[in-house]
């Protein structure tokens, strides 16, 4: 967790493993690359928000496979009823299970199934590298 620099490289990784299992999906990215980019030019920061199936995948691996198994904890600033189930106390403090928030059968339909098109059905097709529903937890959530 301290040493986040080849968090990316990390990410990229296990995207290609699960594309190499899964053929079809590594075609789609292609054609999706081919479509936006080209092959005349390597990818640049502003084809990113275009690029819409590569982030779904990425984000899916952030989904099956996080950067580290818990967040950094947090202290609770004031008493907090969470799902209107968990009450948490102020001054407690709060560590959560990346690993269990991504692999919650409860929350994932086959959890443990790479299936980038999951994300393509939130936010109107948009993928966003966040999610404010908690239900994984790609980088920080902030206080």
């Amino acid at each position: 967790m301290l040493a986040t620099v080849d968090n990316p490289s990390n990410a990229v990784e296990w995207t290609l493993a699960e594309m190499l299992n899964q053929p079809q999906l590594m075609q789609r990215v292609i054609e999706e690359l081919n479509t936006v980019v080209g092959s005349n030019r390597l990818v640049q920061e502003s084809d990113l928000a275009r690029l819409n199936y590569v982030k779904a995948c990425i984000k899916e691996a952030f989904r099956l496979y996080p950067i580290s198994p818990f967040n950094v904890p947090h202290v609770s600033v004031s008493d907090t009823i969470i799902s209107e189930k968990y009450f948490i106390p102020k001054g407690s403090v709060v560590l959560l299970s990346r690993l269990g928030l991504g692999r919650n059968p409860r929350v994932w339909e086959e959890p443990m199934k790479f299936k980038p098109e999951r994300h393509l059905k939130e936010n109107n097709g948009e993928v966003v590298l966040n999610d404010s529903e908690l239900r994984l937890l790609s980088f920080s959530i902030g206080r």
